[in-house]
């Protein structure tokens, strides 16, 4: 099979008459907009991840692959990994898109009520060892928790002890972002390690947004040949497995953003939000080196240095 898709080699990119026919990921209610600049993006990737992709197929016993795009909310990972999907098809590649948002080990809702409170709990410990904390400051930090000022930088030259408390507060939510405390990696990297040993079904996760909205569906990967992750921590040292990551460069603005305008988590313009979205964004730095392809948000290929570059540039 993979020798019929080298035939098939230069690819040329395929016109696409509509783009909501489509398949996208399998995040429950998650509407994914394809554009012309994601499909301008796409192509541009394309080639490049099947030059590195034919290698993986050939070495592998059940010719499968694991493909990673990833990078923060709103740069396109979920439009651009159902694209992939589709020119993938297109060459005879069988392919599923998994949304590794289905993965926290809490709904969105307790995820975010749990971030908050090791934000506010590692604050208040920053106080106590520091010696800051009194019931006078407490009194004034439960009304800015109330009003949800207290990571709001702007109340810093006011109450002077609050930094102790953001820069504690942003250390304990560092410790919890992104890593085995949030998120089962555990799961996804069986469900990777089952698939390339290849099992021809393998029950995948779906969380909604409500206690009552999680289960499992059965898929059928007889005919897949690669999984497509579509995740901000997909290029994650603790997510095993992974053949390709593809990191997709973004900025804590454009995130905030696109958050705003799909309006899922409500508050988002909040300064926690973006205390988040700043660490996020952090991690994917660091986690850079990893990535096999670095694309930027104007739609060119980055070498890792290019790209550290432009980032030093967008944060002055």
């Amino acid at each position: 099979m993979i020798e019929k898709i080298k035939q098939k080699l230069p690819w040329k990119p395929v016109e696409i008459a509509d783009t909501e026919s489509i398949p996208k990921g399998d995040m429950p209610g998650d509407k994914v907009n394809i554009g012309p600049q994601l499909i301008q993006k796409a192509t541009v990737i394309f080639p490049k991840l099947l030059e590195l992709l034919i290698p993986v197929l050939d070495e592998s016993p059940y010719q499968r692959a694991v493909v990673v795009v990833c990078g923060g909310s709103g740069v396109g990972k979920s439009g651009i990994a159902s694209l992939i999907s589709y020119y993938l098809k297109n060459l005879g590649l069988g392919s599923y898109t998994l949304s590794g948002d289905n993965y926290p080990h809490r709904i969105p809702k307790y995820n975010d009520a749990e971030r908050l409170r090791v934000f506010r709990k590692s604050g208040i410990d920053g106080l106590i060892s520091d010696g800051q904390y009194t019931e006078e400051r407490l009194t004034i930090l439960k009304d800015l928790q109330e009003s949800g000022n207290d990571s709001n930088k702007d109340f810093i030259n006011r109450y002077p002890w609050l930094a102790v408390y953001q820069t504690a507060g942003r250390n304990g939510l560092k410790n919890y972002l992104g890593t085995t405390n949030e998120i089962d990696f555990k799961e996804l990297t069986g469900i990777i390690s089952r698939f390339k040993n290849g099992e021809s079904r393998i029950f995948l996760k779906r969380m909604g947004r409500e206690e009552t909205e999680l289960w499992y569906d059965l898929v059928d990967f007889s005919d897949k040949n690669v999984i497509i992750i579509e995740w901000t921590h997909g290029n994650n040292h603790n997510l095993q497995g992974v053949d390709i990551p593809i990191l997709l460069n973004s900025t804590p603005r454009e995130t905030l953003e696109h958050r705003r305008s799909r309006n899922r988590d409500g508050a988002t313009d909040s300064s926690f939000t973006t205390m988040v979205l700043e660490i996020e964004q952090d991690m994917l730095i660091s986690q850079a080196p990893n990535a096999k392809l670095i694309l930027s948000k104007s739609g060119e290929i980055l070498s890792y240095d290019d790209f550290v570059r432009l980032m030093i540039q967008e944060q002055v």
